[in-house]
């Protein structure tokens, strides 16, 4: 339930961005600037095709396009000016939909004002983009129904809700099966004090609201979540003097994770798996999170949890998984590929079935992603 501080959080917030900034240029700090790294040509022309105000009030600090979106239903938390999802629109195409939600008015009529415009450039017979004025941790008041979306993006929005456990409840309520919550985030390197918790300007900025780091993996695990797996993360530095002298020793990364919500089945074993180079932009290699880069006809050995998501989500059928607990058989010196074309789609060896179609198993293993960020705490501090 929301208390009195929660309601004046939001309000100040939604000063912040309505009133105060204008443009990207505003922030005092690079919390919501996405820092620069190579990103797919047809994602980079997707948002090239962004209407340019739309473009200048985006206010987001990360990529938060995924792989393997074609005709997936996505969900944007805290949506803004609608670049991210007018970019999605274009990926997942007309038989794919994309809704934006945001609690500031005037970010969701400068998203409204353009739809038209971007429905005509990409060519598209009707709209397959929605926004609507609401709160992300209240998405069932905003009429988005139980297991409805494929995928659920946030571009530095969950900081700015005080209930974040909340919001990811929500996020778990909305998502099929084996969707995945594919989000950036600021987090901090300890528990923020009253100070930078209370503080209009810091919470404008994306920090007063920045979640412990260590808490996310408390909360994913609570709601239901796999442990969250690391994609991306970046320092962030703070350009204004006095907004320092706050924050004091504290420090601030943003950081891109996925969350994946599974099937309720039997554990898992670890096994190997061959990327077949299928999804869109991503044919030779798909970096999937900090630990794993998957090869085009390259074999893999993954962890259990690993192949529990590959299993049972999108990325299925971009994948051929091994039977639990073996190795793909050799054939001499065959490559990976050969062996996949040995294999088949469906091929038994050895008594086992490998298969290229979704499983019914749930990764119970170790936080496989989350620990390749899980520094020493001193790293994060010093």
């Amino acid at each position: 339930m929301a208390t009195p501080r929660d309601a004046e959080i939001r309000k100040d917030v939604q000063t912040y961005y309505g009133q105060v900034l204008k443009k990207s240029a505003d922030f005092q700090t690079n919390a919501c600037v996405t820092a620069a790294r190579p990103v797919p040509q047809h994602i980079r022309e997707a948002l090239q095709n962004v209407h340019e105000e739309v473009s200048l009030r985006y206010y987001g600090c990360g990529l938060v396009i995924p792989e393997c979106l074609e005709n997936c239903w996505i969900l944007d938390l805290g949506s803004g000016s609608g670049r991210d999802c007018y970019a999605l629109s274009q990926l997942v195409g007309e038989k794919g939909h994309v809704t934006g939600i945001d609690m500031t008015e005037g970010q969701v009529e400068v998203a409204n004002k353009y739809i038209e415009y971007h429905m005509e450039k990409y060519g598209f017979q009707a709209p397959n983009v929605t926004f609507i004025h609401g709160y992300i941790e209240k998405l069932e008041e905003a009429g988005i129904k139980n297991e409805s979306y494929d995928i659920v993006i946030s571009n530095c929005a969950i900081n700015l809700v005080p209930d974040k456990q909340q919001v990811l409840q929500e996020v778990y309520r909305v998502l099929k099966h084996g969707g995945e919550l594919y989000f950036s985030d600021v987090y901090a390197s300890l528990e923020l004090p009253e100070e930078i918790r209370t503080h209009k300007v810091l919470w404008g900025e994306c920090l007063g609201g920045a979640l412990y780091w260590k808490d996310l993996s408390i909360l994913a695990k609570k709601v239901g979540f796999c442990p969250p797996r690391l994609v991306t993360a970046n320092f962030i530095t703070v350009q204004n003097k006095e907004l320092e002298n706050v924050i004091g020793d504290c420090r601030f990364v943003s950081a891109t994770f996925r969350l994946f919500k599974l099937p309720k089945t039997g554990p898992t074993q670890k096994c190997q798996v061959i990327y077949n180079g299928g999804i869109r932009g991503h044919e030779k290699e798909l970096i999937f999170d900090a630990n794993f880069t998957f090869k085009k006809d390259e074999v893999v050995e993954v962890d259990e949890e690993t192949v529990a998501i590959l299993k049972n989500s999108r990325f299925a059928q971009d994948f051929l998984i091994g039977p639990d607990g073996e190795k793909f058989p050799t054939y001499g010196a065959y490559t990976a590929l050969e062996v996949k074309m040995m294999v088949g789609r469906h091929h038994r060896f050895n008594g086992h079935e490998f298969e290229q179609t979704p499983g019914d198993s749930e990764g119970q293993g170790s936080l496989a992603c989350y620990s390749s960020w899980d520094h020493k705490e001193s790293d994060m501090t010093e």
